[in-house]
């Protein structure tokens, strides 16, 4: 066999796209599964600006509903990141934020309007000061129920929380079908009750997946199908104090909402003298230049 000729490196190389900034994890690389992420020495990824092919992504609907245009940008602008679907949640914000930053630069416009009024403001949001924010982000797994019985916590991943909203979404979807005049009432109760009690089985098995392994006197219980037996005959109690737990953390970890003072005009129109605006992101909308 003959000898294969080298390949030499691409002469274009220097103009090709270089890492912008650099971002540790909240998670500091915990809660990953195996090989889903390769983390420097330094605890620093670097993070690369988007391509021209990661701006369509974001132009196909199926692939921002399945949550797969999500992964492949983040694994294109995040090369330490291999399967993105198992980008922890507390770690999904700091990345996607780091992206638009290495991409469209610090400020990201944000329009809204003032409470109590038609008033419409453009303001925009420092995209680093965000970031900083996401440093704090932190994660306790212990949930202590007991002297004998202890629950622990991951966060759930970007492929287990995004399969709940589609469900969510469908289910609520349905749910809508019951505002439907053209629909007889015995049908519109049989679609309530058939919603309600899957929105009750998402946010049991939502539970159920968050839960690492519970720690008994007899040992530790990692099994799934006992830990999803434990969450649908535990009291009631002991469910809300996991579920609370968890959502406490989720609400520390959130983007915190902008703090606004009215002006004197706007107060007039009705608008309370202070208030906040909570900063949710749209996909197609967050990596849009100048949305």
């Amino acid at each position: 066999m003959l000898p294969q000729p080298k390949i030499s490196a691409n002469p274009l190389s220097q103009w090709m796209r270089q890492p912008k900034i650099y971002i540790r994890l909240p998670s500091q690389g915990r809660y990953w599964s195996r090989n889903a992420i390769d983390i420097p020495e330094n605890g620093e990824l670097a993070v690369y600006s988007m391509t021209a092919r990661d701006e369509l992504l974001f132009k196909t609907p199926d692939a921002l509903m399945n949550g797969q245009a999500i992964v492949d940008v983040i694994q294109s602008c995040v090369p330490s990141i291999k399967n993105a679907w198992a980008c922890p949640t507390i770690d999904v914000d700091t990345v996607l934020i780091a992206i638009r930053l290495a991409t469209y630069g610090e400020k990201m416009p944000f329009k809204f309007k003032v409470p109590n009024t038609q008033d419409e403001v453009d303001y925009d949001i420092d995209l680093r000061i965000l970031l900083d924010q996401q440093a704090n982000n932190h994660w306790i797994d212990q949930v202590v129920i007991s002297d004998e019985l202890v629950v622990f916590v991951n966060p759930l991943t970007f492929k287990h929380l995004n399969q709940t909203n589609m469900k969510s979404f469908e289910t609520n979807r349905i749910m809508s079908m019951v505002n439907d005049e053209n629909i007889p009432e015995e049908k519109k109760l049989e679609i309530f009750n058939s919603s309600f009690s899957n929105l009750t089985k998402i946010s049991i098995d939502l539970l159920a997946d968050s839960i690492n392994k519970i720690v008994t006197p007899s040992g530790e219980v990692t099994e799934k199908q006992y830990i999803t037996e434990f969450v649908n005959n535990v009291d009631k109690d002991v469910f809300e104090k996991i579920q609370n737990h968890i959502k406490e953390l989720k609400q520390h970890n959130d983007i915190k909402p902008l703090e606004f003072s009215s002006t004197p005009e706007q107060i007039e129109l009705g608008a309370p003298e202070t208030y906040t605006i909570p900063i949710t992101f749209n996909n197609s909308d967050f990596f849009a230049q100048g949305f």
